[in-house]
């Protein structure tokens, strides 16, 4: 065997092992151990190429930018279960409940706020579905549009700063948070408003799968309505703001005063701050937030160090070379590249996580992307927002499970009058999954809608620079002697007379 044929073999392995279900980050390490010791066998490199291991894993341990994963997953988790998905569900479901389609650009704006404010999926999922669903089946909604606009909406987390993935992404293409904070602004509003215009199209086709709320069912009228809409609303905006602010991860502001690890602890104290002011902060809700932390910090963790040892051994074994010259001789450029990349990556998430992609194909497809001259932030925020079909995939999307749970637990309590089918379910997510497709492509043809709140690179023409010296450093030029300029005597001509002497004075 040749080693530039091992590097595929190890890429079918790898595709194999994440398609028969087990972990893959232990999966993920065997399968690097084992090419590992069939290399050194093989002599394509020594063993001490795998002394570097340990080192790559305590880099792991001590990279600070990871750190902020656990502070802004606390953050998330406590106003989680604070109450708010409550509060604003209420009363933006009373604000826009006269209008066709109405509960459901409440749950499309709620998705959107509570993504900024808590980054997780299944809590996001799981608190809207247990709110607005039996509500929405009670006024008349659609199933299938009710169950598909619960499920996209939750899924707009992972697009809305501050996203987990994106923290991951700046880290895994060397770009800083922030950078990847701004562009993602862009497509996550452009998100939500194609998801609005949708509904809008649904109210004026098909009413009655978007009826208003009756009269009787809006108890909230004026200025109560808007007060209870603003106290759910300005306190936790505050905070996110302050948080993305300080890491200069808002639009227009160019500085950052900290790091994402110091912005993401801010969050988790401002978080327990807001907890505080609702009234809700108590040790067995920590308790529970502190151990969800726990978990998903171990998971990202784990599956961090096995991709490292198979990318270790991948990049021992040229690996990294195969996959570029694969994908740098696509037809197309980097239009061809990009749209195979995506392809690519959306069949992926049929099977794996969106942590899982990051860490194990990132690496793979990064280097290639620099290349051939593709913006870092630009190509990170794209593939963020593809991985956002990972949770919508029908049969295996992670956001229609926990949908399906939800459902049947309503039912079995009485709160939902009628069992929801999974068929139901998975056909109302067809039309989101196509419009986040539709996304995909906006920000391949239109790279204006990432770098639009991007800083501007100053680029400088080195052909015109001057360079000029202050007068008053400069000597008069009446002062210099163009033929003696460094005012050095100038060697006799042979022949020459010298000048005479001067003559004695006389007595």
């Amino acid at each position: 065997m040749h080693m530039e044929n091992f590097a595929p073999l190890m890429f079918a392995g790898l595709v194999f092992i994440m398609l028969i279900g087990f972990p893959v980050a232990f999966s993920l390490a065997a399968l690097g151990l084992f090419s590992g010791f069939v290399a050194i066998e093989m002599g394509w490199f020594p063993a001490n190429f795998m002394a570097n291991l340990p080192l790559n894993v305590f880099g792991i341990l001590s990279n600070e930018t990871l750190l902020a994963i656990p502070f802004f997953t606390l953050m998330g988790a406590i106003l989680e279960k604070c109450g708010l998905a409550e509060d604003m569900l209420d009363s933006m479901g009373q604000l826009f409940g006269p209008v066709r389609g109405g509960l459901g650009y409440s749950v499309i704006i709620v998705g959107f706020i509570l993504g900024a404010i808590t980054g997780t999926v299944a809590g996001q999922v799981i608190a809207m579905a247990m709110i607005s669903l039996p509500v929405m089946m009670r006024y008349g909604y659609d199933t299938r549009y009710s169950t598909g606009v619960l499920a996209a909406s939750g899924t707009i987390t992972q697009l809305v700063p501050p996203s987990l993935v994106l923290i991951v992404m700046a880290d895994q293409l060397g770009t800083d948070v922030g950078s990847m904070y701004k562009g993602a602004w862009g497509p996550s509003i452009l998100q939500v408003l194609i998801f609005a215009i949708y509904t809008f199209i649904l109210g004026r086709l098909y009413p009655q799968k978007v009826p208003g709320l009756p009269a009787s069912a809006r108890t909230l009228h004026g200025w109560a309505l808007w007060g209870k809409c603003l106290r759910g609303i300005i306190p936790s905006a505050i905070l996110i703001f302050a948080v993305l602010g300080s890491m200069g991860g808002l639009p227009f502001m160019d500085h950052a005063i900290a790091t994402p690890t110091e912005a993401g602890a801010m969050g988790a104290v401002g978080a327990l701050v807001l907890a505080l002011i609702h009234r809700r902060l108590s040790w067995p809700m920590l308790w529970e937030a502190m151990q969800g932390t726990m978990r998903l910090t171990a998971m990202v963790v784990f599956i961090l160090i096995g991709s490292r040892v198979f990318s270790l051994v991948f990049q021992g074994v040229d690996g990294a070379v195969w996959v570029e010259h694969m994908l740098s001789n696509l037809p197309g450029g980097q239009v061809g590249f990009l749209l195979a990349v995506n392809v690519f990556v959306f069949f992926l998430a049929f099977f794996l996580d969106f942590f899982e992609i990051a860490f194990i194909i990132l690496p793979l497809l990064g280097p290639v992307a620099h290349k051939m001259g593709i913006d870092m932030v630009w190509f990170g925020v794209l593939l963020c927002v593809n991985m956002q079909t990972s949770f919508m995939h029908p049969p295996f999307g992670f956001a229609l499970f926990y949908l399906r749970g939800i459902a049947d637990t309503l039912f079995k309590n009485g709160t939902l009058k009628k069992r929801i089918e999974s068929r139901d379910i998975y056909m109302g997510s067809i039309p989101w999954v196509g419009l986040q497709l539709l996304l995909v492509v906006i920000v391949i043809f239109f790279p204006q809608t990432v770098t639009v709140f991007l800083d501007k690179e100053v680029k400088v023409d080195t052909d015109k620079v001057q360079l000029e010296m202050p007068a008053e450093l400069q000597s008069p030029s009446d002062n210099i002697d163009m033929d003696n300029p460094f005012g050095n005597a100038a060697p006799n001509p042979q022949g020459a007379a010298s000048e005479p002497a001067p003559a004695a004075s006389q007595p």
